[in-house]
């Protein structure tokens, strides 16, 4: 699998794109669609699906856009997420107006069907990772040793995702970190904002971890 990550929006978010044999995958397109499709001419790929790690405002903004760009792109988010995409308090305008219902949306758990209809070959797990959302997932791009985790705002740097958003939780949350403990070491960690890590590092370093 090869990948390029880039921020976009007003808070930074971390947009990833995903790829193996001409086939890609969009995490958390949360805004700025012209240059999420810009980046996707430039590597010559037309996007298979969306995945979200989950459904706050600034990780989904670009969705409408790039469905109208690309007909017939499906959405993965969790089933409890996907509650939040047109709620009330999930809008923060003028950057961030109501999304509405977004097309083709599809819970994380057919994600591996999906996959294998499309014929990718690299394992992708999605791990429920509750806590920041009530439905929020990382997904895990499995290579041997040496995965990607894309995170969402589960994980940071040194730091997790706030708690104290409607539906948040953070002993929820606590016990999604236990999970991502156990992933191997060496797993590169691509969280919703800011700098890349590694399982690894948070170990030594996170306090929410320890």
């Amino acid at each position: 699998m090869e990948r390029t990550t880039f921020s976009v929006g007003t808070f930074e978010v971390n947009c990833s794109i995903a790829c193996e044999n001409g086939k890609a995958l969009v995490v958390d397109p949360g805004a700025e669609a012209t240059l999420v499709a810009a980046k996707l001419a430039k590597l010559e790929l037309k996007p298979a699906a969306i995945l979200l790690t989950h459904a706050h405002f600034d990780h989904i903004g670009a969705i409408p856009d790039l469905q109208r760009r690309f007909p017939g792109l499906p959405v993965f988010i969790s089933d409890e997420d996907a509650k939040i995409v047109s709620h009330p308090f999930n809008q923060f305008p003028p950057d961030y107006p109501p999304v509405g219902e977004l097309k083709d949306v599809r819970d994380t758990k057919t994600l591996k069907e999906f996959l294998a209809s499309i014929g990718w070959q690299a394992t992708v797990d999605v791990i429920e990772t509750p806590g920041h959302t009530p439905g929020g997932v990382c997904y895990l791009f499995a290579d041997g040793q040496s995965g990607t985790l894309f995170s969402g705002d589960t994980l940071f740097c040194c730091s997790v995702g706030r708690t104290d958003f409607p539906g948040g939780s953070m002993p929820v949350l606590k016990e999604s970190l236990e999970k991502l403990k156990l992933l191997p070491p060496k797993t590169v960690v691509v969280p919703g904002h800011g700098c890349e890590t590694t399982i690894e590092r948070e170990l030594k370093s996170n306090p929410f971890l320890q």
